[in-house]
């Protein structure tokens, strides 16, 4: 297996879904004139006048407000605010404490974390959840618990041990969570381990990738029909809220890049010009040992990857084209062309670089399962006709989301092997909440592959027409959800309840 394909391998990299909608759902009913993909303002691929090639901006940092050791209080408020992404033009954005991206969180392992969340939204429930993150059932932020606006909720929970990752946080309210992160409600948290394995002399940096659509007015525009149906992409992408800019650095600085996709739907095929990564993390921590000499990555939205990289020269950072698929009859799958992320430029006096380690962790296989459950991804049905196209929900196991339905049960502390299917003609990221997984083998055209490396997974890319396996062991009681992390689909009902007892 080829270094570049370690994400894809593993199940670290890569998401999308299905299409469609239910009856009350904005795709319930379209005709062909609905689906164009374009904006409401900018002719479709437009990328919008931004400001580029301003510094990387560093995340703002959620001040602790306890002054007890192991203890960590803050305050996170969500409210419209305008900031200037352009010359001379404010865009009304959706903001943490005014920040877009939100404030970065650090805590460790073991630490009791207390976030008062306050939702200003102007008209819709919210919630914050915690992707990735092993919190109580109660904690994790899920369409069940919506905070109402104007009201207060306070998030309490203990970062378990072994925990340490790079993790984000975003909203989760049932049907309009893809509203509110294209607004731009997203932010990161970091969990660092009580020892880390890590030399000292690495530059951690947080890189967090989103995606932006303005209408002709510098305005946020709205969905399309497409955008239901295929998932919202941005005609901008944006690197820590800045378009394009430069990360100065000084040559042969050795950086731990945490790239994070929280898009809506845009899959990441990640690159440095001339420049090899390490591997050495995925959505759940570090990796074993490191892996070099990887070229390429694929972050499906929701995932995230830790990679080093020393820079001796100057280097760019490219989304690469991928193609994802389609679930439009007649339509190919949406590739876009290699676009310019992020310029590195090496200045100044030259560093020697950072050795890492030959083992970063200890990562043991989950025992063999004791149980099996099987969820099929896809739509209730589609037909097409001359007079336009219907759509059916979007569904697991053949069901839409319902939020008063338990669709699957677990036992705490035993261990399952999940079976993910996608019949459909559309890549699906799959997500499950309250733990971490460890995906066994992906099965496409007849052929089982084997994953090469053991890593720790919340999200997996299920590529169209793959069915992927993992062993998953919750730990922490309660009801859980499992769902598609293109949130258009996510919210359109591709989503279930799982009960842990």
């Amino acid at each position: 297996m080829k270094r570049r394909d370690f994400i894809g391998a593993t199940g670290s990299a890569t998401l999308l879904a299905a299409c469609g909608g239910g009856s009350d759902s904005p795709v319930g009913m379209m005709s062909s004139g609905d689906m164009n993909p374009g904006t409401s303002g900018l002719p479709l691929g437009t990328t919008p006048a931004l400001t580029e090639g301003q510094p990387l901006r560093a995340l703002p940092r959620l001040a602790n407000g306890s002054a007890t050791a192991g203890v960590f209080e803050g305050t996170l408020v969500c409210a419209p605010t305008e900031i200037e992404l352009a010359p001379g033009r404010r865009t009304t954005l959706w903001a943490y404490n005014g920040a877009v991206p939100g404030p970065l969180i650090e805590a460790s392992v073991g630490d009791r974390v207390r976030i008062a969340f306050t939702n200003q939204l102007p008209a819709q429930e919210s919630t914050i959840h915690w992707h990735g993150m092993p919190v109580p059932a109660s904690e994790d932020g899920n369409p069940l618990d919506p905070v109402a606006p104007g009201a207060t909720r306070v998030y309490e929970f203990t970062l378990p041990k072994d925990s340490a990752a790079s993790y984000w946080y975003h909203p989760h309210p049932h049907r309009v969570t893809h509203e509110q992160v294209f607004r731009g409600l997203a932010g990161v948290f970091i969990v660092h381990p009580a020892v880390d394995p890590l030399p000292p002399g690495l530059v951690d940096t947080p890189l967090v990738l989103t995606d932006l659509r303005l209408d002709a007015g510098y305005q946020i525009a709205p969905n399309t029909g497409m955008d239901y149906v295929v998932g919202r992409e941005g005609d901008a992408l944006l690197v820590n809220g800045g378009h394009r800019p430069v990360l100065t650095t000084a040559p042969g600085a050795t950086h731990r890049l945490r790239l994070f996709n929280a898009t809506n739907a845009r899959y990441l095929r990640l690159a440095f010009d001339g420049t090899a990564m390490t591997l050495i993390g995925t959505d759940g921590g570090l990796l074993a040992a490191p892996i070099a000499g990887v070229t390429e990555v694929l972050l499906a939205p929701g995932e995230r990857v830790e990679a080093v990289v020393r820079f001796a020269a100057d280097s760019v950072l490219r989304a690469l084209a991928y193609d994802r698929g389609s679930m439009v009859m007649g339509m190919n799958g949406m590739v876009r062309a290699s676009e310019a992320l992020l310029t590195v430029r090496a200045q100044g006096a030259a560093v020697a670089p950072v050795v890492l380690p030959t083992t970063l962790r200890t990562l043991a296989a989950l025992p063999a399962a004791g149980s099996f459950q099987r969820f099929v991804l896809g739509p209730s049905g589609m037909m097409g006709g001359m007079m336009g196209m219907t759509m059916g929900a979007l569904t697991i196991n053949g069901r839409s989301f319902d939020p008063l339905r338990i669709d699957a049960t677990s036992r705490v502390g035993a261990v399952e092997l999940w079976e993910v299917a996608n019949p459909t003609g559309m890549d699906h990221p799959f997500h499950l909440h309250g733990t971490q997984f460890q995906v066994v083998e992906r099965m496409s055209g007849g052929v089982t592959t084997p994953v090469p490396w053991l890593a720790w997974k919340d999200t997996v890319n299920v590529a169209h027409g793959e069915t992927v396996r993992f062993k998953v062991r919750q730990s922490l009681p309660g009801v859980r959800m499992y769902h598609c992390h293109i949130l258009e689909h996510e919210d359109q009902g591709m989503m279930g309840t799982l009960s842990v007892s």
